[in-house]
């Protein structure tokens, strides 16, 4: 994936349709990052949050235009939402779950480019942009081609109608495996996203981890009047967390994972919220909530305790992998 293409089914991500006069600016009001940053034909990363600032989920917004935002939330979380939207939503916005209506593959790596250009969708783009298209292999059904992903590479994400679906992708795999790369699943998606230190919800996101929390204030319009969780954030932030997320990588061999505790002179001082063994590193990884009441700094050095065995780790500020996605 880091050195040729490939490419993972991701059509378990939701996909919600925001739509009606104003549409744009509803979802401005709901969500923390703000909407004002970008023009249509952009995407943005966001949250979704409850009053009390915890994530109900993190999600990419794509905005078609003032009357129209395409939602891609995590699948788990889609129907709560959608619900929430709906619930907020002003006289003439719908909100419609269009999660079976489309197919959703990402085509991630040095070479999706030129697999993706070789089949006339448009490719020359910047990061977090997207084009809608027609692909002409596909008797011209409609694509939308985006230039997002979560793997750290170059990489698009390919929105397709659910009937064109099937054909769309073993078109994609069979020009992939000629390109020199090959179908990869959810398992080494994983792994690429946390070598690159991106939060995962239900790990480094949750209701009880806060933006703040999992250092993703970048995400939150920070000047906006309104969002969901704003005035529980704006504390949080002022206040400063009882938590901050860091990268931990293993010195010796061993892999980290999920929910394992991490000690600072004996004295437990927080969880693994994320762990794999990096390809890219040969080494353990992983994602940490730690206590900032120890006073933690790139550089210095914690254990984790794998069954009673304390792993040496170098406390480093993620990504573990530059990226390559700008």
């Amino acid at each position: 994936m880091r050195e040729h293409v490939g490419i993972f089914d991701v059509s378990h991500l939701g996909k919600i349709l925001v739509a009606g006069p104003g549409a744009a600016e509803f979802v401005n009001t709901a969500f923390t990052n703000d909407l004002h940053r970008i023009s249509p034909g952009k995407a943005q990363y966001t949250l979704c949050c409850n009053d009390q600032g915890g994530v109900v989920d993190d999600l990419i917004a794509y905005l078609v235009s003032e009357n129209e935002v395409f939602l891609i939330p995590n699948a788990a979380n889609t129907a709560n939402v959608a619900e929430m939207l709906a619930d907020k939503a002003p006289a003439g916005v719908s909100i419609t779950d269009q999660h079976r209506e489309f197919a959703v593959y990402a085509v991630q790596g040095p070479q999706s480019a030129e697999v993706l250009a070789a089949e006339g969708l448009p490719t020359d783009m910047r990061y977090m942009a997207f084009a809608d298209a027609e692909w002409a292999a596909l008797n011209g059904a409609a694509v939308r081609v985006c230039r997002t992903g979560y793997t750290g590479e170059h990489g698009y994400e390919i929105v397709i109608a659910q009937e064109s679906a099937a054909e769309a992708f073993s078109h994609l795999v069979e020009r992939i495996v000629a390109a020199g790369g090959q179908p990869a699943g959810l398992g080494a998606r994983d792994t690429l996203r946390t070598e690159m230190g991106y939060a995962l919800h239900g790990h480094e996101l949750s209701l009880d981890i806060s933006p703040v929390e999992a250092r993703c204030g970048w995400a939150v319009g920070w000047k906006k009047p309104q969002f969901w969780g704003r005035d529980a954030l704006q504390a949080e932030r002022e206040n400063g967390p009882n938590r901050s997320l860091w990268g931990l990588k293993a010195h010796g061999r061993g892999v980290l994972r999920a929910g394992l505790a991490v000690l600072q002179e004996n004295k437990v001082i927080g969880t693994c919220t994320s762990g794999t063994f990096s390809p890219t590193l040969k080494a353990g990884i992983a994602l940490a909530l730690l206590d900032t009441s120890a006073d933690i700094s790139a550089g210095d050095t914690v254990t984790v305790d794998i069954r009673g065995r304390h792993m040496p780790c170098e406390v480093v500020i993620p990504p573990f992998v530059a990226p390559k996605t700008q």
